[in-house]
């Protein structure tokens, strides 16, 4: 299903993981996080991973990434194989394997806003360059940097790839990516957040210049709060996981939540917890003292 509307994900005070419910759900992101610098999945975390399922406790995997670029993961999807994309914008059944993963839920990005938010932030922000992330396709300026292993669909100004009649225009955009060449990363961040107000939701993940921009009440709290609402899971019921800016609001959100030992700051600060570095597998280590204490 598609979904345009903006749902605003609640913000509160945490309980400490101690006087949390027993969970229900683990939501962990990825890079950073979940996978080891060089992008694999440790025997540890396949274990743990494993030993939730088992236990009960659904996983899903909550991302930045496309959904094409969920082949590090698809094995270990376990029952109910979905995941989290693009920050919120999608949600998917990855049990068709790569390339043949199928959208449950697209929560897309309106061509409208998209636009107002490329020109507002080239003008706050000169030199910024855009590519396009869709379901399937990926487009970008000339000007913008080889930073993804891909070749892109096409080439245009931003202005051409999100207009009406663009060749894909029937394709929903999940998010726009910014890049400044200059800029420090939190201080671009600060300044398209400032530029672009509520025409869309405006984060990163990336260590340089890269904003992600999504729909207005787009992020990755707002659908895992959709995808438990359907599941009859709570917050309190949900151990979250993340590293950098664009995992915030899903850890304020969550009843436990962890940043990881490698974690921006502000990450540090939303969470209830803190676990070790990804490199020292982190989320395993938490997830079986959770099970320990079963």
């Amino acid at each position: 299903m598609r979904d345009n509307g903006a749902v605003t994900s609640a913000t509160r005070q945490h309980e400490t993981p101690a006087a949390a419910l027993p969970p229900r759900l683990i939501a962990t992101d990825l890079d950073g996080t979940l996978l080891r610098d060089d992008k694999s999945v440790s025997p540890r975390t396949v274990a743990a991973l494993a030993a939730a399922e088992e236990a009960g406790i659904e996983v899903f995997f909550v991302t930045g990434r496309p959904a094409r670029w969920m082949d590090v993961v698809s094995d270990h999807v376990h029952g109910h194989g979905l995941a989290i994309c693009g920050n919120g914008a999608a949600v998917v059944d990855l049990h068709g394997g790569p390339g043949a993963h199928r959208f449950v839920m697209v929560r897309e990005l309106a061509r409208a806003n998209a636009l107002d938010a490329v020109r507002h932030l080239r003008d706050a922000a000169p030199g910024t360059v855009y590519a396009i992330e869709q379901t399937y396709g990926f487009h970008q300026e000339p000007e913008y940097p080889k930073l993804h292993m891909e070749i892109p669909d096409s080439l245009a100004p931003a202005e051409r790839l999100l207009a009406e009649d663009a060749p894909h225009a029937d394709e929903p955009v999940l998010k726009i990516l910014a890049y400044h060449p200059d800029l420090e990363p939190d201080a671009f961040l600060t300044l398209a957040r400032l530029a672009i107000g509520d025409r869309a939701n405006v984060t990163r993940s990336s260590p340089s210049a890269l904003l992600e921009i999504s729909g207005p009440g787009v992020s990755k709290a707002s659908t895992l709060a959709l995808c438990c609402a359907e599941r009859g899971i709570s917050h309190e019921e949900v151990v979250a996981f993340g590293d950098m800016p664009n995992d915030v609001e899903m850890l304020t959100w969550a009843g436990q939540s962890y940043a990881m030992g490698n974690a921006h700051p502000d990450v540090i600060a939303a969470a209830s917890g803190r676990t070790v570095a990804n490199n020292e597998d982190g989320v395993a280590v938490v997830i079986e003292q959770l099970l320990a204490e079963r």
